[in-house]
């Protein structure tokens, strides 16, 4: 986005930005993004059981469990994490790799998304350790779906996670699953 006034640095926005502003004219003409448009993520883990092939059977994108990307893979990474006390330690720890740059080269860091460990909300604790992870990457969060603990991630993403579908560019299906 260029500012008034002639040439100048582009500013990039961290966060949602207005849909009109977003897409080109043309893009919009058409009814939505090209195909190009669309990237394909890779999911990993920052620990044991955070959920990553959950995420890639009901968003789509590649499960890489709790490896870097291989070559044939995306190299956009999604890092995935639970919301207990461990899980987002591990969380920024991935993240400060990215930071110093010490993950392989050729990965691109675009968000973290955190899994709910278990139903409700959240202890301030660890409210506070998500707005630590949120300040320095984009964070999108995940409900607790008693389905998915049965086994059942084939009903679709969750209500309440549409910024992530629209990062993922995954359907939304008709019976979404509901917390």
């Amino acid at each position: 986005m260029r500012t008034e006034g002639g040439p100048g640095p582009e500013i990039w926005l961290r966060g949602p930005v207005d849909a009109e502003t977003a897409e080109p004219e043309a893009v919009r003409q058409r009814g939505g993004l090209p195909h190009a448009a669309v990237r394909r993520y890779s999911w990993v883990g920052t620990h044991g059981g955070a959920g990553v092939s959950t995420l890639a059977a009901v968003y789509g994108g590649h499960d890489c469990g709790r490896e870097w990307p291989g070559p044939d893979a995306p190299h956009s990474v999604l890092l995935v994490a639970r919301t207990h006390a461990a899980g987002l330690a591990a969380a920024l720890r991935a993240v400060e790799v990215f930071r110093r740059g010490e993950a392989p080269a050729g990965l691109d860091l675009d968000a973290v998304v955190l899994v709910a460990d278990a139903p409700g909300r959240l202890p301030r604790p660890l409210v506070h350790r998500v707005n630590v992870i949120d300040s320095v990457i984009d964070v999108y969060r995940v409900p607790w779906v008693h389905a998915w603990r049965l086994g059942e991630p084939g009903t679709g993403p969750p209500r309440g996670t549409e910024p992530l579908v629209r990062l993922t560019g995954a359907a939304r299906s008709r019976g979404a699953a509901d917390e």
